[in-house]
């Protein structure tokens, strides 16, 4: 899949007031559940179908369902307010979970959580709003695919350019889909001018 940037102007739109510090908590959560469902969409877009015959009300039609499971495993913490997006799209979807936590000193993340369904066989869909260096995204599709995973699409809601290279340096085969490619990291490794700290603006830890 590579890179999918969902230029779509209500995702735009709402990127925008993301990014803006004014937004409060609660209206940043809103807004970002409504950005992951348009990020899920597009995600989701080539997942295979199978046909099958249903009644209406007049006479039989040929429908479409998924014919292949999805797990969604949103990155602790931050990844949490993606998920409820997808499981409102997907209520049959299984949830699995991935803690991760960054050294600030040396940016690298260690894994200190890792609940995971079968995911032999199964469509992944990784949320991990911010895609900085793109380590953490990177340890978390290791897990994954240590635990069977084969087709993996990583959803962020901001994607800087060092990231992208470096989660597709070594995993080249997930997919990337996200709202923007910002200019690239500050000395911290923030995404510039990115939106902050995504996990504390969701939940108010300011």
């Amino acid at each position: 899949m590579g890179v999918q940037v969902v230029d779509h102007p209500l995702a735009q739109s709402l990127l925008a007031a993301l990014r803006d510090r004014a937004t409060p908590p609660p209206l940043f959560r809103l807004l970002a559940k409504r950005l992951a469902l348009l990020l899920c969409l597009e995600a989701t877009r080539d997942l295979p179908t199978a046909s099958y015959e249903v009644e209406t009300p007049l006479a039989r039609a040929t429908g479409a369902r998924l014919a292949q499971a999805l797990v969604a495993v949103p990155v602790l913490r931050a990844g949490l307010g993606m998920l409820e997006a997808v499981t409102e799209l997907f209520p049959e979807v299984t949830v699995g979970y991935v803690g991760l936590e960054r050294d600030h000193a040396t940016f690298e993340p260690s894994l200190y959580y890792s609940k995971l369904p079968p995911l032999e066989g199964r469509a992944v869909l990784l949320l991990d709003p911010m895609l900085a260096t793109g380590h953490s995204a990177a340890a978390a599709c290791r897990s994954l695919e240590s635990a069977g995973a084969e087709k993996v699409t990583l959803l962020s809601v901001v994607a800087a350019p060092e990231g992208i290279a470096h989660l597709q340096k070594f995993h080249p085969e997930i997919g990337i889909v996200t709202a923007a490619i910002d200019d690239g990291l500050d000395q911290r490794a923030y995404i510039v001018p990115g939106l902050g700290d995504f996990g504390d603006r969701l939940f108010g830890t300011l």
